[in-house]
């Protein structure tokens, strides 16, 4: 470290790329500093990933075991089942805590300086900190990176009370149970939520601006998406109108709007209203326009080194990772992408590949792809001129999931035609989110169904729907 600074490397954001980025900085030599004024562990950790997938587990149990008929025809029959919902609260905020607990000690373990307060950039290679009293220190290091992370995005017309009308933010709490709730969007986070409500015994109205149920995903993974995981649930849908105007209170009060048309097409009257439209980056008041750069759509523009960008050249020693640059949203890429600005910063020419990157929805059952889905291939095969093909292969099939009797999902492998390159991998079904690895490392490494065809799976495991589909792809 030059004598002239403070640090190698100031990390603005203690969430999971914050995090990741420290960690792998501390095993690279660089002396370091993570600044945070919220809650360790950022988003992911607090009212992320972690809380959520606690309600999941724990609601998840409740519908399995409401089951009866399932369970039965395995030979095992279980009395009535009930749930305290305080109880299934405190299981999440206890993780939170455990987690948050250990993302501490272990940044204090590797002597990461940690420094409490709001953190901005001053100007190159400079710091202030605001602590919460107003006091400002100043820090300096040869590298600064910002991990800022993102917030809920409420749409305008839509009033957030935090108690009837709320996102996910609030939703990871459960401090209530609504007896009949919409959610505005079927994204990941709107389905999860919906999975957690319908299982502990609430009725959902689904409310999507677009013309069709989950846009984003795949449309094989889609279609069957949508009768497993909405159409055999206490759940009715609206799709082509917006929640132009929501109003808190008791009832809550939804205008719903045609797409396309702009009339008001119903108005809703539920007991809660959870607006999951999606994240946006939290990249308010970090001090970037002292160094006259501007965000798009409040995106910190970078190259794949993960370096900021101002009009379209690398600003020296500056980084931004995660939710903030918006390349891919989701905790495990923030990671990733905090190492790799890491590895270049120490002069190892690194970028990431965020097409073996992938991604999960832990519904019961899971829904998790990797990839392209069929028209992304589609469109990149007629700029490049290659043909797509596609195998899937079907969870009642799988000897496993037969066992289980947890048969409803396929698995959908996207390739080009004429080299066998692993394109994209979408599977809906028991332990997907647990599948898709196999199929990321594959991509990484740009393998083709051809030789993956050849590679042994054990027998009888979820995997051989994997094993399946390379053979009929080969």
């Amino acid at each position: 470290m030059s004598k002239s600074f403070n640090y190698d490397l100031i990390i603005i954001g203690a969430g999971v790329g914050g995090h990741g980025a420290a960690l792998h900085a501390v095993k690279c030599g660089l002396k370091t500093a993570i600044v945070e004024a919220g809650d360790m562990g950022g988003t992911c950790v607090n009212r992320g990933c972690i809380p959520s997938k606690a309600l999941l587990a724990a609601s998840g149990k409740v519908r399995e075991l409401r089951e009866t008929e399932h369970l039965q025809s395995m030979g095992v029959t279980v009395g009535g089942v009930s749930f305290d919902r305080g109880a299934i609260a405190s299981h999440a905020n206890d993780l939170v805590s455990k987690i948050q607990s250990d993302l501490t000690n272990s940044l204090s373990r590797l002597k990461v300086d940690i420094i409490r307060g709001w953190g901005k950039v001053a100007e190159s290679q400079k710091v202030i900190v605001i602590g919460d009293d107003g006091s400002e220190k100043v820090i300096t290091a040869k590298d600064i990176m910002l991990c800022p992370g993102s917030v809920p995005f409420v749409p305008r017309g839509v009033e957030v009370d935090g108690k009837t009308v709320y996102t996910s933010d609030q939703a990871v709490k459960l401090e209530s149970l609504p007896q009949w709730i919409a959610i505005i969007g079927s994204g990941y986070i709107g389905l999860e939520f919906a999975d957690v409500y319908t299982a502990l015994g609430s009725e959902i109205t689904m409310i999507e601006a677009m013309d069709q149920l989950m846009p984003t995903f795949d449309p094989d993974i889609a279609k069957i998406a949508e009768r497993v995981l909405i159409n055999s649930r206490d759940i009715e849908t609206y799709t082509g109108v917006f929640a132009t105007k929501i109003t808190p209170g008791n009832p809550v009060k939804i205008e719903l709007t045609d797409a396309k048309t702009k009339e008001i097409v119903d108005v809703l009257e539920v007991d809660a209203c959870l607006v999951a439209t999606g994240r946006i980056p939290a990249t308010k008041n970090l001090g970037l326009e002292n160094l006259g750069i501007e965000t798009e759509r409040g995106f910190i523009p970078v190259n794949d080194k993960m370096q900021v960008l101002k009009d379209g050249k690398v600003v020296p020693h500056l980084w931004a990772v995660g939710d903030a640059n918006g390349k891919m949203m989701l905790a495990h890429a923030a990671s990733g992408q905090g190492i790799i600005a890491v590895e270049n910063m120490c002069g190892r020419d690194k970028t990431i590949d965020y097409r073996s990157i992938p991604a999960a929805a832990f519904t019961h059952p899971e829904i998790s792809y990797v990839g392209l889905n069929e028209p992304q291939a589609k469109e990149l095969g007629k700029n490049y001129g290659f043909e797509v093909a596609t195998a899937r292969t079907y969870f009642k099939g799988n000897s496993k999931a037969l066992a289980e009797k947890e048969t409803d999902g396929i698995a959908k492998i996207i390739f080009r035609k004429d080299t066998g390159e692993l394109l994209g991998v979408h599977i809906i079904g028991i332990h997907a989110s647990d599948l898709i690895q196999e199929a990321a490392n594959a991509i990484a490494s740009r393998q083709t169904v051809h030789e993956l065809a050849f590679n042994v799976h054990a027998h009888p495991t979820l995997s051989e729907v994997l094993d399946e589909a390379y053979k009929r792809a080969s």
